[in-house]
């Protein structure tokens, strides 16, 4: 099976979800980079994160271009999962509202399924409260036709189109100590992350004692995300 892996930056890759991956060909494109790649032989897609919103196409031109390739997947029937920005553009692309949330979520935050979720094939392996590793400034409504999965105190956090192989989820499964770390070394130059007087060696210590075992949820994630694809 051929898995595109849609990479915004190089700190904010595949992580560990190219261990389960690896039984698979994973084609990875930055959309930044280079021009998009034929979907002829795509048989699922991974979308990751970015620091780019999914308003900014006049300031990240490459934004079009990854929108209508992610579009032409979802129309074909291909099995995407978006994670962070990817669950935000999926959701607009979907018809949702995408909006600046009221409050960042950073760090370590409590997550809760829905009685949806505890039965999606992708999710309903967690515990029906957990904690996830997050980084985001924005959020998304749930799209129409889109079965809610799980939800923080600050916003919804997981969805699945209705008759579609897609989800999106806002926290980050797929993140490692290393590269999350790389993320809290740069603080300084993201003013949300500033203002929001969380203090970030506070968040990378917490990170180091639970990264463990949030690694192994995003392993599984990922496995069942292929296994779902594969099937498909």
């Amino acid at each position: 099976m051929r898995v595109l892996a849609v990479v915004h930056h190089r700190n904010a890759a595949a992580g560990v979800f190219a261990e389960p991956a690896s039984e698979h060909e994973l084609v990875e494109w930055l959309p930044h980079e280079a021009s998009p790649p034929g979907l002829d032989g795509i048989d699922a897609a991974i979308v990751f994160g970015a620091e780019a919103q999914v308003d900014q196409e006049d300031a990240h031109r490459w934004l079009r271009r990854e929108k209508q390739l992610v579009r032409e997947l979802v129309d074909r029937g291909t099995p995407v999962l978006g994670v962070c920005f990817g669950s935000q553009l999926l959701a607009e692309l979907a018809g949702a509202v995408v909006r600046r949330a009221a409050e960042p979520e950073i760090g370590w935050h409590g997550v809760e399924l829905t009685p949806d979720g505890r039965a999606d094939p992708l999710l309903g392996f967690l515990p029906e409260t957990f904690e996830s590793l997050q980084w985001h400034h924005y959020e998304w409504l749930l799209p129409p036709g889109a079965v809610a999965l799980a939800r923080s105190a600050r916003c919804l956090q997981a969805f699945r189109l209705e008759e579609r192989p897609v989800w999106g989820v806002q926290f980050h499964p797929e993140a490692t100590e290393s590269d999350y770390g790389e993320w809290l070394d740069e603080w300084n130059d993201d003013p949300g992350a500033v203002a929001t007087g969380l203090d970030p060696e506070a968040i990378r210590a917490a990170t180091a004692t639970k990264i463990a075992g949030w690694n192994e949820i995003g392993r599984e994630l990922a496995a069942r995300f292929l296994r779902v694809a594969t099937a498909a």
